[in-house]
């Protein structure tokens, strides 16, 4: 099975991201689940959002302390929360920023994780550029598929255009296509499993 944390803010779509994230993953013949863990609801509190994988039914239903990636919507919660707490040595981590992991000054957060899997992304940027606004998630879900090719670009283009419509859709799925590249690029390899 192939856990999943997502920490973000109320309204930057860590739940959204979850859900669509199981889509995808159901898309390509997998079982998924996806649910949400509020502290507060409102805007801007912190959010974590989980998505268990596996190609078998999934029974367990309690929320995820060891995830095999994480991904961080807001940089801000870095020092905040423990967004890294229980992920094994093999596990990736996805940044919503647009500088290079190295210069987070969070080393003695990840000590000890392999350097090939710890990858920031500037998803704000790029959903500000098509969109007109931060909505960092669909741009994550592409870095997330190119980081740990568990699920393919196209899948999470799919369930975008299931959860979107119209121009709203497309420009998510080319948000999305953008991280990808992004992710690929930064890491060098076309090969990431």
């Amino acid at each position: 099975m192939f856990n999943v944390r997502i920490h973000g803010r109320g309204g930057q779509g860590a739940v959204t991201s979850a859900e669509m994230l199981s889509v995808a993953a159901f898309d390509e013949g997998l079982h998924a689940q996806a649910f949400p863990s509020f502290g507060s609801e409102r805007t801007g509190a912190p959010v974590v959002a989980f998505c268990r994988i596996d190609d078998e039914a999934i029974r367990a239903h309690d929320p995820i302390t060891e995830p095999d990636a994480v991904i961080v919507q807001d940089p801000t919660l870095l020092h905040l929360v423990p967004v890294f707490a229980g992920i094994s040595a093999g596990g990736y981590v996805l940044v919503n920023t647009s500088r290079p992991f190295e210069e987070l000054m969070i080393h003695d957060l990840v000590d000890g994780l392999d350097p090939h899997r710890l990858v920031t992304v500037p998803a704000t940027e790029l959903s500000r550029t098509r969109l007109g606004r931060a909505m960092p998630n669909t741009a994550l879900l592409g870095g997330f598929a190119a980081l740990t090719g568990l699920v393919s670009l196209e899948s999470v283009q799919r369930a975008i255009r299931q959860r979107f419509a119209g121009d709203v859709a497309e420009a998510n799925a080319e948000i999305a296509a953008s991280a990808y590249d992004h992710v690929r690029e930064a890491t060098g390899s076309h090969d990431h499993a």
